[in-house]
């Protein structure tokens, strides 16, 4: 195993700080990827933060985290949070263990954001912090 947290951001967050600011914030995914490199640094850990807006890649990269013996996937799936099976049976399928974050607070939103199959696998969920969410998700990954 390795000190390596895969952070993988899905659909639409590469447009952080410009998609509906007044619910995830005007930090922008370069900013955010600053942040937690330099959190992650403090922690002792690296970070591969990666962005796509393909179920595909999110699926591959899952399998790549495992292959490369990842200490742990810290994952944003977006909106495929809510339909994606192939998430869900990709993080089932992998030994890594799996942290979702969210920047707004599905649970609190429209009726059709509040079934997550990434956190029926993932082993925790971080939700509605912004995006300090994913500091708080490598300090738990810094733990496991």
């Amino acid at each position: 195993m390795t000190d390596t947290v895969f952070i993988l951001n899905g659909p639409n967050l590469n447009l952080l700080g410009v998609r509906e600011p007044e619910i995830y914030g005007s930090e922008t995914l370069d900013d955010l990827a600053t942040r937690v490199e330099d959190k992650a640094k403090a922690l002792g850990l690296e970070v591969e933060m990666r962005q796509s807006n393909h179920e595909g890649h999110l699926t591959d990269w899952l399998h790549e985290a495992q292959a490369d013996g990842a200490k742990a996937v810290i994952l944003n799936a977006g909106a495929l949070t809510h339909t994606s099976l192939a998430l869900y049976d990709a993080i089932k399928s992998i030994r890594t263990p799996v942290i979702e974050v969210h920047i707004s607070n599905p649970a609190a939103r429209e009726a059709y954001r509040h079934k997550s199959y990434v956190g029926m696998a993932a082993i925790g969920s971080i939700a509605g912090f912004g995006t300090y969410g994913y500091e708080l998700a490598l300090e738990a990954a810094a733990q496991l």
